[in-house]
């Protein structure tokens, strides 16, 4: 295994995915376009470097961890980005969930100077990063996925190979189309009790026994209940997520009615200035129409 690790992006995920790797063992190299993140993976041990390229020029292989395609396509291809510091035979592992078609372009560049590329997003929010529980989608060459797996391994419960570049991208989507849907449900059972003065303790408590049981409800229907709204994902980045695949069903000719609806209704929530709340605020845009707050 490598020796040398690089992580680009230290934000909600990325500080706890690389403090993962640094009690690990590794030499961590890390980069966050602003210092608190840095500095306190430089208190854990990690060593700073001012660009992406250095980051790469002092790594085997470089993680990123990024909120959006532009983010990925500067950090990686852009002046002082990772491809100017890497050395052939270095691997870059994108964990930010990214439009397919620049994934594949990336590794592209990536490829045509030696470099490897995977592409890993992940799911199980920040409770996820920091337990090592993370759910790991992985696309790019199958010997390179093999060869990094013991170090995504250190980051994730459940790692599987998607195939070829852009497919770990193309299920991410996938989980967010699902995962996002099944939040509503929660969020609409919830609104329906409360509206009709039932006993949220006890729908939370009978519906995570049965056929609803769910990770959304298990995790964020309390949460909603509680009126905490503090982000372990945000809106504004699931809005980002279900954009991409809204944007990739256009390209296939698939309709998703229902990713169309909730992309819908978290435009309300932004719309009310709390598009940097936990996408349980979906909650939100269902108290409005209701006119009812869902609380214990």
């Amino acid at each position: 295994m490598p020796q040398t690790l690089g992580f680009i992006g230290l934000g909600i995920m990325g500080r706890p995915m690389a403090h993962n790797l640094l009690e690990t063992g590794y030499v961590l190299t890390v980069h966050n376009r602003s210092q608190p993140g840095m500095d306190e993976l430089v208190a854990a041990g990690a060593k700073e470097a001012g660009a992406p390229a250095e980051v790469a020029a002092k790594s085997d292989v470089v993680f990123t961890m990024l909120p959006d395609s532009p983010d990925v396509e500067t950090v990686v291809l852009g002046p002082q980005g990772v491809l100017e510091g890497a050395e052939a035979g270095d691997t870059i592992i994108d964990m930010s969930t990214i439009a397919p078609d620049v994934t594949r372009r990336v590794a592209k560049a990536a490829t045509e100077k030696g470099i490897h590329m995977l592409d890993a997003p992940v799911s199980g929010s920040d409770k996820g990063a920091r337990e090592k529980t993370l759910s790991i989608m992985v696309g790019g060459p199958k010997e390179v996925f093999e060869a990094c797996l013991p170090l995504l391994n250190v980051l994730g419960s459940r790692v599987v190979y998607a195939g070829e570049s852009g497919m770990g991208e193309t299920v991410k989507l996938c989980n967010q189309i699902m995962g996002s849907l099944t939040l509503l449900a929660v969020c609409e059972g919830l609104m329906l009790g409360a509206k009709a003065g039932a006993d949220l303790e006890a729908v939370l408590e009978a519906t995570s026994g049965g056929a609803a049981k769910s990770w959304m409800l298990e995790n964020l229907g309390p949460k909603i209940t509680e009126r905490d709204f503090d982000p372990g994902f945000m809106v504004k980045l699931m809005q980002k997520d279900l954009r991409l695949a809204l944007a990739l069903a256009g390209d296939l000719n698939a309709a998703l009615p229902g990713t169309g609806l909730v992309h819908q209704l978290y435009r309300s929530v932004e719309a009310d200035g709390k598009r940097d709340e936990g996408i349980q605020a979906l909650a939100r845009a269902l108290e409005k129409l209701a006119g009812v707050e869902i609380r214990e």
